[in-house]
């Protein structure tokens, strides 16, 4: 079996499992995902969908929030941790925003990538969520899950993750996948136990699984 081959088999497998996967990240506006892609590193979405309801409430806009005083942002993202960086990045993110676009968020790849604080992940996954385009979100649960499954061999490094997903994904399903993988990961093959191969949907096609 090709990787191409197995990764065709394992989207339809996780398209059956988890037919309704999606962004956990809450919002109802572009800029407002951005905001909350910068606070998930290394913090959990139930706790960004929390904290963000207090910075909305404080500052509803983009240029509200652009105009807010870095200490003020930082004091109400602390409990996502790295509050310092991560406060200084979305004010120094709001205000290129509001000088640069009208306080509109670019729908162009590489436009997202120069924003400050925004990485290929978030980039992608605006691409994908917001714009409705080819995106691959290489996360940890991505990273891990395509090795387990023998899609990637070793590779750990999220950009030459998603350069090799890039050649064996279609590019219609990419973020739907990648956001399988994410419900996969937390439920089944999970990173800080044994993954339960037992009950796992891609047992006869995964890697891991010896096939």
């Amino acid at each position: 079996m090709t990787k191409k081959q197995r990764a065709l088999k394992i989207i339809e497998k996780l398209k059956e499992e988890y037919p309704n996967a999606d962004c956990t990240l809450e919002y109802d506006q572009a800029w407002k995902l951005l905001v909350s892609v910068r606070l998930a590193a290394q913090c959990t979405d139930a706790r960004v969908n929390v904290v963000v309801e207090k910075l909305y409430e404080k500052f509803p806009d983009v240029d509200a929030l652009a105009n807010a005083p870095v200490e003020e942002i930082e004091e109400i993202v602390h409990p996502c941790g790295l509050g310092r960086s991560k406060a200084r990045d979305i004010s120094a993110c709001m205000r290129q925003l509001r000088d640069v676009y009208g306080g509109k968020v670019p729908d162009d790849f590489d436009k997202l990538l120069a924003l400050p604080g925004v990485g290929r992940k978030s980039a992608n996954l605006i691409m994908g969520d917001v714009f409705g385009k080819p995106a691959i979100v290489t996360d940890t649960h991505c990273i891990r899950l395509v090795n387990r499954m023998g899609l990637v061999d070793g590779i750990k490094e999220p950009a030459k993750v998603e350069k090799e997903l890039w050649k064996i994904i279609p590019p219609e399903e990419g973020n739907d996948f990648c956001h399988r993988l994410v419900d996969h990961g937390r439920a089944v093959c999970t990173a800080r136990t044994k993954p339960y191969c037992e009950k796992c949907c891609l047992q006869d096609i995964c890697k891991q699984a010896g096939v």
